[in-house]
């Protein structure tokens, strides 16, 4: 079966700095402080064209939600008395080359405003030292771009002196934060163990990995395409996996109201809002499983996995053709 969602014409992605001060004005910071390397000129182009904005607000910043904060971070936000929104709008076949010139400008605003670099959408900050100072050129994933919402239901099913008794445990839900930058479907797992959730985590980072690599060369190919179709059933590849190596697995790809989650399941979970509300026929989230076929739990399945990546003997994954990963 195929998925289909619709591809936008402009996706608009921001990144904010708060800082005690600004004392200097943010118009004319680029392109004299943002510094030599391959962003400067890009930035520059994106100022002229309007798909790169910067704009200075002098009172703090009030996020709605930053789950993933350090306390020191969240100390710190609290004496900032000023923030500047970094705003990027693009067509997707300009991913991922807009986001990263946009975050670029981003970190070397904070660096030499000494404030505090925050990614509104995966609700996380993004460090602005060390040798975390500049962008990197190359762009991967791994680096910032995806958070992870990791949610327990209120009724959890497992024993409190035994959470790894993964026969009777359904109580996890991990959602991704940051999929929608790249007009993509979020992506959650629901239903496993509680103990399992680095093993959830590690799934569905790599089903990331593959999703926006195929999405990004789609969007890159078909720069006037209003939607996009995946089979719902996806195959991993070993170049897909961390180290570039283990063996391939197939996942299921089912459309999910996050809002809503599994039915006839108890207990309840504070829903992440992903995208349009229910009712606007859009695919705004996409339930990772395993492939017809196979004969187990969710958890047996996620165990399965993990011993796949680690090059051990694989278990009966179930079969299905393998599919394009998009189709024009």
């Amino acid at each position: 079966m195929m998925i289909t969602f619709p591809l936008p014409s402009t996706l608009t992605s921001q990144f904010i700095v708060a800082t005690e001060r600004l004392l200097f004005d943010v118009e004319s910071f680029v392109p004299w402080r943002i510094g030599g390397g391959p962003f400067k000129k890009a930035a520059l182009a994106a100022l002229n064209d309007a798909s790169l904005t910067m704009t200075h607000h002098p009172t703090p910043w009030k996020p709605t939600s930053v789950p993933n904060l350090s306390d020191e971070e969240r100390r710190r936000l609290r004496r900032t008395k000023q923030h500047v929104v970094i705003s990027s709008s693009a067509p997707p076949h300009k991913l991922p080359s807009i986001l990263q010139t946009a975050r670029a400008v981003a970190r070397a605003l904070a660096r030499e405003s000494g404030g505090l670099l925050f990614d509104p959408l995966t609700g996380s900050s993004i460090l602005t030292c060390g040798k975390c100072t500049t962008e990197p050129m190359a762009f991967s994933l791994g680096d910032d771009w995806l958070s992870w919402d990791v949610q327990i239901h209120d009724d959890a099913t497992c024993p409190p002196w035994d959470p790894a008794d993964l026969g009777v445990c359904d109580c996890l839900r991990v959602t991704s934060r940051g999929m929608r930058r790249f007009a993509l479907p979020e992506i959650t797992l629901d239903g496993a163990a509680c103990a399992h959730n680095l093993c959830a985590i590690n799934l569905l980072r790599t089903v990331a990995h593959r999703l926006v690599t195929d999405h990004l060369a789609y969007v890159t190919t078909h720069p006037d395409a209003t939607e996009r179709q995946i089979d719902d059933y996806l195959r991993i590849r070993p170049s897909d996996q961390p180290d570039g190596s283990g063996l391939p697995f197939g996942v299921q790809l089912t459309p999910y109201n996050a809002d809503i989650g599994e039915l006839g399941r108890t207990g309840s979970i504070r829903r992440l809002k992903v995208g349009p509300g229910p009712g606007t026929g859009q695919v705004t989230c996409l339930k990772v499983g395993p492939p017809p076929g196979f004969a187990g739990s969710l958890n047996d399945w996620l165990c399965t996995t993990q011993a796949l990546t680690g090059h051990s003997t694989p278990a009966q994954l179930g079969r299905h053709p393998i599919a394009p990963a998009f189709a024009a």
